[in-house]
């Protein structure tokens, strides 16, 4: 067997198809792609692209609410549909639950135009609900495309009365053979929750490429993976940088085991994450796993500002992700996500630079020194003989561990770093409070908790009914078997 090395061209090409395969996407050439950064640049470049249609917009959103921003994309879209522009419009029905309905959409239908929940609940899917449409797309004649993290809604702007900065996010605009792809991705999510979408027309031919950037538009579903293998496989494949912004990491085993070994290997990795998070069980989920990743010689930050709701990665300053997927296991294997993977070092380093100004406004986590062990381990003397450590005690100690706590502080506001102090027992204090507590209420008050419970027997018990009769009205209109 021969044992040269791959040469180059074909190394490359392996890269290509190994990243091919494991996001499930093409490499498109031919693009331009533009970073946008935060909402306000976002809601500017969308409402001009809604505005200026002529033949279709295409809009796919988790969250579009009722309010100053989400009206003003109604009637952006009413005002299309009025002069014959072909409006479809995708919202999940969790992410605008209490944020807008069928009611705010009444315009828009009036008009001529479409807009669709993407999986209410429904009989024979007792757990259907869990799978929800995460992606924010916006398509337009065929000619321009956005994907992001920004959901339409007033929060993202933050509260400039009340001295809330807006929210940090990333978004991209796109030009080229990529926009079909988001039109394509778009399609099959319509297809899925009803009739399919009627053609649409294409973009004049003939036309030069917009760009020289190649890309993979990763519009993933359900139980697919593709945008966590992809993410598993750059982890593996990163040789200098991979920096990543996540607004709600949550690592998986294996990506976390990912990461570290391309720590242990001299990759300089970084994870920057939210101070302060809109969903707090999350924050507390993530910060609970910061422990092995500073160990592995990961460095994470945290965002200090409002909230950081970005999810993108830059590596080697040659690959770099940008889209609506979260590094966790919903947006890895349950929620349709859509996200662009650009080969470009143009578009590597803007990214790489804003990365850099982000963790101006970041503190960085670092572990606590270890000054001593607990009384019964051992450490070797100079002589490599085993000696005890000294510990300090009494109200001394406990004078001593405030003092360091107040030093910590003052450092982190100094140094822009947080010492991550041991694992902290509140957790489990709380957690065998909370258990402690729905015990008791079980023996004393059983009602309670009996009719919750009854609730959701009743809930399963119809749908597992409904969907038995789906299964049985299927089977009668099959053709028989000769």
């Amino acid at each position: 067997m021969d044992s040269k090395p791959f040469a180059p061209a074909t190394t490359r090409l392996l890269a290509e198809q190994a990243l091919s395969r494991a996001a499930g996407a093409p490499l498109l050439g031919g693009n331009a792609a533009e970073l946008l950064i935060d909402a306000a640049a976002h809601y500017e470049a969308w409402l001009a692209a809604i505005r200026g249609a002529r033949r279709h917009v295409l809009l796919e959103n988790y969250i579009v609410r009722d309010d100053a921003v989400g009206q003003s994309f109604r009637e952006a879209l009413v005002a299309c549909a009025q002069r014959g522009v072909a409006v479809a419009v995708i919202y999940d029905w969790l992410g605008c639950k209490g944020q807008s309905g069928d009611r705010f959409w009444a315009p828009l239908r009036a008009a001529g135009g479409q807009a669709r929940a993407f999986n209410p609940p429904r009989f024979g899917a007792p757990f259907g609900w869990v799978s929800r449409d995460h992606r924010k797309l916006l398509a337009v004649d065929g000619e321009i495309g956005f994907l992001s993290g920004v959901c339409i809604s007033e929060k993202w702007l933050g509260e400039p009365a009340r001295g809330v900065p807006p929210w940090r996010d990333t978004g991209v605009a796109l030009r080229g053979p990529a926009v079909a792809e988001l039109e394509n991705a778009f399609a099959e999510s319509w297809a899925s929750i009803g009739t399919p979408l009627a053609p649409l027309d294409s973009p004049p031919q003939g036309a030069d490429e917009p760009g020289s950037i190649a890309l993979r538009v990763i519009a993933t579903q359900p139980s697919t993976a593709g945008m966590y293998r992809l993410d598993q496989l750059i982890a593996a494949m990163a040789r200098r940088t991979l920096w990543l912004t996540d607004a709600y990491f949550v690592g998986m085993a294996p990506y976390v085991q990912a990461l570290a070994a391309a720590a242990r290997d001299g990759v300089d990795v970084r994870l920057l994450v939210p101070g302060s998070s809109d969903i707090p069980l999350v924050a507390g989920m993530s910060r609970s796993g910061y422990r092995p990743l500073l160990k592995a010689g990961i460095r994470v930050f945290e965002w200090n500002g409002s909230m950081l709701h970005a999810k993108t990665a830059v590596a080697d300053g040659l690959w770099a992700r940008v889209g609506s997927s979260n590094l966790n296991i919903a947006s890895w294997l349950g929620n349709r996500e859509i996200d662009v993977a650009v080969e470009d070092a143009g578009f590597a380093a803007a990214l790489a630079a804003q990365y850099e100004q982000d963790l101006t406004n970041a503190t960085e986590i670092v572990l606590a020194p270890r000054r001593w062990r607990r009384h019964a381990d051992q450490v070797r003397s100079s002589a490599g003989q085993p000696s005890r450590q000294r510990h300090v005690g009494g109200s001394s100690g406990r004078t001593a561990a405030g003092a360091l706590r107040i030093a910590n502080t003052v450092g982190a506001a100094l140094t822009d770093r947080r010492v991550l102090g041991d694992s902290s027992p509140t957790p489990l204090l709380g957690g065998a409070l909370l258990l402690a507590l729905l015990a008791v209420v079980a023996v004393l008050w059983p009602a309670v908790l009996g009719w919750p419970l009854s609730v959701v027997a009743a809930w399963l018990a119809l749908n597992l009914v409904a969907r038995a009769w789906q299964l049985r009205q299927r089977r009668r209109s099959m053709p028989a078997e000769d």
